[in-house]
C-alpha cells in the first residue's frame, strides 16, 4: 500500500514539480551541438535508472510485479510522456523559450476536453469560456509567424501540451494505482525510439563532456524528479488546483532563460501569453465547481 501524504505536503511536492521543469529552457539552451534525439537518448537512459531505483524503495523492490500487472497503461502513459518531452525539446530548439512554455501551458486546457471522452468528465461553462480564450491567445502566439523554424516549433509545443495531456489522463484514471512506472516506461521507450532514430540517421552517440553531463542531468533532475514529485503529489492535491500548481513552469521557464541567457521576448508572445495564463487561472480556479479529482 502506498503511504498517505498530506495536503501540504503535496502542494510542496507540486510547485517543486514546476520549478525543476521549468529549468528545461536553460538545459537545451546550454547544449553545444547534441541532435533532440541524442538529448534524449542520454536523458531516458538517465531517467530509467534513477526510476528503477525510486520505485525500487518505494514499492520495495515489486517493479516487475508492477509492470506485469498494469503494463498497458504503464505503456500508453510512457509512451505519451515520451513523445511530450520529445516535443518539448525540438519546440525550444525552434523557438522562443517564453513562446515554448506558455504554448505548454495549454496541456491543462487540453485535458479538459479529452476528458471528456476518455474519463467522462463533464465540461462546464467555466471551462468552456476558459477553452475559448485559451485557444484565443494560443492562435496569437503561433501566428506571429506562418513559416519557417519559428512555426515549427510553436506546433511542436502544442504537440507535446497535448501528449503531455493524454498522459495526465493516464494518470488519473490509474489515481488508485502505483503510476510511477509509466514515467520508467517512457525512459525504455525513448531508450528504444531513439537509438533506432540515431542509427537510421548514423548520427553516433559521441557526444562532448557538456552535452553528455546537460542530457544525463535532465534524466535524473529536471524530468525524473519533477515527474516524481508531480506524481506523488497528484495524490493528494485536487485537480484543479494540481493544475494551476504546476503552472510554475510556464511562468518561470521565461524567466529563467531571460536573467540567466538574455533571451527575450516578442509583443504577441506577451499578448497571447497573458490571455493564455489568464484562461488557465481562470479555468483552475471555477472550473470545478463541485468535487475534485485528486
Amino acid at each position: 500500500m502506498e503511504t498517505e501524504i498530506s495536503y501540504f505536503r503535496g502542494v510542496i511536492f507540486v510547485l517543486l514539480a514546476g520549478t525543476l521543469w521549468s529549468t528545461v529552457g536553460i538545459a537545451v539552451r546550454s547544449i553545444e551541438n547534441a541532435s533532440v534525439w541524442q538529448i534524449l537518448f542520454f536523458r531516458s537512459i538517465s531517467l530509467s535508472i534513477f526510476l528503477c531505483i525510486v520505485i525500487y524503495f518505494i514499492s520495495r523492490g515489486r517493479l516487475t510485479a508492477l509492470i506485469q500487472k498494469n503494463f498497458l497503461s504503464y505503456l500508453y502513459g510512457g509512451i505519451a510522456l515520451f513523445f511530450a518531452y520529445s516535443g518539448g525539446i525540438y519546440s525550444i530548439q525552434n523557438t522562443s523559450v517564453a513562446n515554448a512554455m506558455l504554448l505548454f501551458g495549454s496541456a491543462p486546457i487540453i485535458t479538459a476536453i479529452l476528458a471528456t471522452v476518455f474519463i467522462k468528465e463533464k465540461l462546464n461553462f467555466a471551462t468552456i469560456i476558459s477553452i475559448i480564450f485559451a485557444f484565443l491567445g494560443i492562435l496569437i502566439m503561433v501566428f506571429q509567424k506562418t513559416s519557417g523554424n519559428n512555426l515549427n516549433g510553436n506546433l511542436a509545443a502544442l504537440a507535446s501540451a497535448l501528449a503531455f495531456a493524454l498522459f495526465t489522463i493516464n494518470l488519473r484514471y490509474g489515481k488508485d494505482t502505483q503510476m510511477l512506472p509509466s514515467i520508467f516506461m517512457s525512459g525504455l521507450v525513448g531508450i528504444i525510439f531513439t537509438s533506432l532514430i540515431i542509427w537510421y540517421n548514423k548520427a553516433g552517440i559521441s557526444l562532448s563532456t557538456n552535452d553528455a553531463t546537460i542530457a544525463i542531468s535532465m534524466g535524473v533532475f529536471q524530468v525524473g524528479s519533477g515527474l516524481v514529485l508531480y506524481t506523488i503529489g497528484s495524490k493528494a492535491v485536487p485537480a484543479t488546483q494540481l493544475t494551476i500548481l504546476s503552472m510554475g513552469e510556464v511562468l518561470l521557464g521565461p524567466v529563467w532563460v531571460w536573467i540567466f541567457l538574455n533571451e527575450g521576448t516578442t509583443t504577441n508572445t506577451i499578448i497571447g501569453g497573458f490571455i493564455l495564463l489568464n484562461a488557465i487561472i481562470y479555468n483552475a480556479i471555477y472550473g470545478k465547481q463541485s468535487k475534485n479529482l485528486a
